[in-house]
Parts: C-alpha cells; sequence; structure tokens
C-alpha cells in the first residue's frame, strides 16, 4: 500500500536561510555511503541535484547508491522489475559513473534460492557497481513509527525464503544491506548469525526511534537500542552506517525551526549515537553515510559532513579515513586508490 511520503519535504529556500559554515578539513576525502536518486511526485532528486550537493565544498570521491525503487521496469516479469533501478541509474549519472561507484540494488529475497536468476540480471546490468542488495523491512506495530511511502509487513526478516536468499548473496559475493528499527535488531542478529560468510551492513546506526511508543529523551529507550546493537556488533560480519538522523523516526525536529541547525547542534545531538555505535563497532566496521536526499528536509550536505567531521575531530588519521572513505570500500569493493591519489578537479554535471 503507497502512502504519503514519511520523510520531511525538501525546502532549498528553508535551508537557505542557514547560518555560513566553512567547510571542516577540505583535504578529507569522502566515500559517502548511502544516498538516493529519485523523481517521484512528491518531488525530484536526480543526478543534477545531488551534482550541486556535492560542489559544495567537501572532497566527496565518490558514493553508494541505495534501492529506493526509481525507474522500475513496467513490462516483463515482477521480479525482475528491479532491474529497471540499475538501468535507470547508470543512465542518469553516465557522465560521472563514480557517483554513484556502487550500487545496493533491490531483490525480492522472500524468492529463496529463486533470487539467483533476478541477482544474475542485476549483475548483468550493473556492468560491475552492483555490489549488494537491500530489502524494505523496516516494521513497526505503531502506524505513526514509518519511514517508507510502502509499509513493509510483519516477519520478512524471520522468514526461511530471506535466508535462503541471503545465503545466495553471500554467495555471490554481495552485501546484505537491512534498514530495520531497534525493535527488529534480534531479527537482523538471527541472520548474520545464520550466515557468517555474509556480510551484513546495518543502516541508519540499527534504527534508534524517537517517536510513538519510543521517546527521543527516554535513557530506557537509548539503552534498550544500545543493548540490541552490541549483540549485533559481536558478530565479525557486521558493520554499520552513521547517519539517517534526518529521518522523521528517529525524532529529531530540525524541520520545524525556524531557521536550519548548524554543524554544532547536530554534532551535539548525534555524539551519544556516533559514540556508541564507534565504540561498538570499531572504526573498521563503521561508515558515515549522508542518506540524501531524505535527510536533506532537516539539514544541508556541508552541515551534515561538517557534523560528521565534528564528531571525529579527535581520532587519528586512521580511524577518520576508516569513517570517511576505508569502511565503505572495503566493504563494498571499492578501489581505494580512488581515495589515496590526490584530488583531481571533479565536474559534478549529472545528466539527468
Amino acid at each position: 500500500m503507497m502512502r504519503a511520503s514519511p520523510h520531511h519535504a525538501v525546502r532549498e529556500d528553508w535551508l537557505a536561510l542557514a547560518e555560513p559554515e566553512q567547510v571542516i578539513a577540505p583535504e578529507q576525502p569522502i566515500l559517502d555511503a548511502h544516498h538516493h536518486l529519485w523523481d517521484r511526485p512528491e518531488g525530484r532528486y536526480i543526478a543534477q541535484d545531488f551534482a550541486r550537493d556535492l560542489a559544495d565544498g567537501h572532497d566527496v570521491r565518490a558514493s553508494l547508491y541505495v534501492q529506493c525503487r526509481t525507474g522500475y521496469r513496467q513490462d516483463g516479469p515482477e521480479a525482475l522489475a528491479p532491474v529497471g533501478e540499475v538501468e535507470t541509474i547508470r543512465q542518469w549519472c553516465a557522465k560521472t559513473p563514480q557517483y554513484p561507484i556502487g550500487i545496493v540494488a533491490f531483490a525480492d529475497l522472500q524468492l529463496g534460492d529463486e533470487v539467483t536468476a533476478v541477482l544474475d540480471a542485476l549483475i548483468e546490468a550493473g556492468q560491475g557497481v552492483v555490489r549488494g542488495i537491500r530489502n524494505a523491512t523496516a516494521f513497526h506495530p505503531d502506524p505513526v513509527v514509518r519511514s517508507n511511502p510502502r509499509p513493509a509487513v510483519d516477519g520478512l526478516l524471520r522468514s526461511d525464503a530471506f535466508v535462503k536468499g541471503a545465503r545466495v548473496l553471500a554467495e555471490r559475493g554481495l552485501c546484505l544491506d537491512v534498514w530495520a528499527y531497534q525493535t527488529q535488531l534480534e531479527e537482523v542478529f538471527a541472520v548474520a548469525r545464520a550466515l557468517p560468510q555474509l556480510t551484513v551492513v546495518i543502516d541508519h546506526c540499527g534504527g534508534p526511534l524517537g517517536v510513538g511508543p519510543h521517546r527521543l529523551d527516554s535513557p530506557e529507550n537509548f539503552k534498550n537500542w544500545r543493548d540490541s546493537l552490541a549483540r549485533l556488533a559481536s558478530l565479525p560480519n557486521t558493520q554499520i552506517k552513521i547517519g539517517g538522523f534526518g529521518l522523521s523516526v528517529m525524532g529529531f525536529d530540525y524541520a520545524t525551526q525556524p531557521l536550519p541547525p548548524h554543524s554544532q547542534r547536530l554534532a551535539s545531538d548525534w555524539r551519544p549515537y556516533f559514540e556508541t555505535c564507534l565504540e561498538l563497532f570499531g572504526s573498521n566496521r563503521a561508515m558515515f553515510e549522508s542518506n540524501f536526499p531524505v535527510d536533506k528536509g532537516q539539514f544541508g550536505y556541508r552541515t551534515a559532513w561538517n557534523a560528521f567531521k565534528r564528531l571525529s575531530a579527535n581520532l587519528d588519521a586512521a580511524s577518520r579515513d576508516d569513517l570517511f572513505w576505508r569502511s565503505a570500500a572495503q566493504c563494498y569493493g571499492i578501489d581505494p586508490e580512488t581515495f589515496t591519489q590526490p584530488k583531481i578537479s571533479q565536474n559534478y554535471t549529472g545528466d539527468h
């Protein structure tokens, strides 16, 4: 069932009111580990829009696109419809193939072993850029807790078919990205434990919640999230993306304020989550993500990366490189030379 978007609307005029910020540590290479592109009735964020954000001062050398039902095929078998997403993104971004340098696509893992044919089609369409698969699995019984226009049904992560499909990913050398709320992390743990050969990437800090029955300012709520995340971190085949703080389900309400937030405010608000993720996973299993344009409804691209740089300022250079590019590059099989060579001036234009 399709509902209205649960994301905060992007308001360029409101974002333009932000207090000017200089780019912090402009020399730091970045691999944006998670963004989307789409053309929807509620708004567009296509290659040209992302290009404008990329050109805002930070040294973003490459990015990873994550599925969001863009450009599905309208004809042919339903299982192969998501191949159109890979085809569309490659077409949109043909002039700047490093944005994205990799794609986390969709294949219905409920197909179990039969997902093999879909993966083969995605890999062929991607010509080397398909690096992982994500399904829509974020579920909560309270309708207030919603982060997808097409809410997932309960039980997908618990199904035998899902585990069989995920096993095929491991055989193909693909990662499994999972967007699940803190209340589902035990289910994610069960999948990751059952498939130790599979790399499981946990999106958006493992879905800490601050709406509905989950209060943002509740120490008990924070502890429940942390304890569940610690179980996942105990498995060596898990990694985590740090970001997604602009998601409405996390409970931050920057979009309701007269002015956009400064990166100092973001760093202060996000620090408990950042420090927890870093403590549990270590820098070599953690990576920063913009989650744009979802998070753009609450803050700008320069501001978000400045906040990440504030959060990591006291770490050594190797740990910062882990968070900003190395962990994601190793996880998704991206050539590290993109980030270790001197910066080359880029023409971030896009062609769609």
